[in-house]
């Protein structure tokens, strides 16, 4: 089969590997019908997270299952499923506490040794703890398949962040972050409640689906004049909820900064490239509290694709462009350029 391998910093490329084929009686074979490029991936794509060359990537998909292993009991070949970025075996501690990412038994997709989402099929470990089914007849809508996919990332995550600040209804939130966790954030906030929802990102067709998700504000400047521009749309005061969803010290300086007295800061942007840029004395002073790391998508997933099946949300107008496989290091260009938002990989 073809799938997507990283050999260097800004060497992607779609090669033949091996079919994936069932490990364990927990298994199945998953033939990909959508993928996508992940902000994430672009860590590994720029050279700041190390990567082995020609290792996987890729951590978000949906499709069929192909084959099942003969302990497998949820699913069978030709169910239309959606997979969290991460596996675990729903039986230890931590899947039973919600925490699947902690799982001692689960991993990445695009870990070494494992299959990545941007390929054509994907074998999946412990099926029944993964994978979520999805009704079969989204395969024929194509705005609701796109909905579906975000699903497998970035609409968790940005829950994740929303439930770590402590959205509730009535509360103000501070979005730092206009890519497509940071949309979703908005997104999620507004499911949750939130009165007022403030995105702050200096891209307009960004922050015009902000907009659309439910931000009230918008605010299109960085650092001090950031800070400065919410605290005098909140009073002074700074926000209650504040996502932090880009991952930088400049970042995380502004969501502290921005965060009112007593509020708290959901934070799911993976660190990379500096310090954390906390100042512990000033949260300590201001009783600031600090919540998040990696999503546990698989926890959220169930009652996101009711929201997604019944209209409530809908994340899809995050993706902005689609390529087939075979131009997924194109995709790479285009999100690192900041041309694209979020790639999306149609098979």
């Amino acid at each position: 089969m073809r799938a997507t391998v990283i050999h260097a910093p800004r060497d992607i490329r779609v090669e033949e590997v091996p079919d994936p084929a069932l490990q364990h009686s927990t298994d199945v074979v998953v033939r990909v019908l959508r993928a996508c490029i992940c902000g994430s991936d672009l860590w590994a794509y720029r050279g700041e997270s190390a990567r082995k060359p020609g290792q996987r990537i890729g951590h978000e998909f949906l499709g069929v299952v192909e084959e099942a292993g003969t302990e497998v009991r949820a699913f069978k070949a030709g169910d239309l499923v959606v997979a969290p970025f991460v596996w675990s075996d729903g039986t230890c501690d931590f899947c039973a506490e919600g925490l699947m990412t902690s799982c001692p038994e689960g991993g990445f997709w695009g870990s070494v040794g494992s299959d990545g989402g941007q390929g054509e099929a994907v074998r999946v470990p412990f099926a029944d703890a993964t994978l979520v089914k999805l009704p079969a007849d989204a395969a024929s809508d194509e705005r609701l398949l796109t909905a579906l996919l975000a699903l497998s990332d970035v609409m968790g995550t940005g829950h994740h962040a929303a439930v770590g600040a402590g959205v509730r209804p009535g509360a103000s939130v501070a979005v730092v972050g206009d890519g497509a966790v940071g949309l979703c954030g908005v997104l999620a906030a507004r499911r949750l409640g939130a009165e007022r929802i403030i995105a702050l990102g200096r891209h307009t067709a960004r922050t015009d689906i902000a907009r659309t998700f439910g931000a009230t504000d918008v605010v299109a400047v960085r650092g001090e004049e950031a800070v400065d521009a919410v605290r005098e749309m909140t009073g002074g005061q700074g926000a209650h909820c504040v996502i932090e969803a880009v991952g930088t010290e400049q970042s995380m300086r502004t969501a502290v900064s921005i965060a009112r007295d007593g509020g708290a800061i959901g934070y799911v942007g993976v660190p990379h490239g500096s310090a954390t840029g906390l100042d512990l004395g000033v949260m300590f002073g201001r009783n600031i509290a600090l919540r998040g790391g990696v999503a546990p998508v698989r926890a959220y997933l169930p009652e996101l694709l009711a929201d997604v099946l019944n209209g409530t949300i809908d994340p899809s107008p995050v993706f902005d462009a689609t390529v087939p496989l075979d131009q997924v290091p194109d995709g790479y260009k285009a999100m690192d350029a900041r041309t694209a938002l979020k790639v999306m990989v149609r098979l």
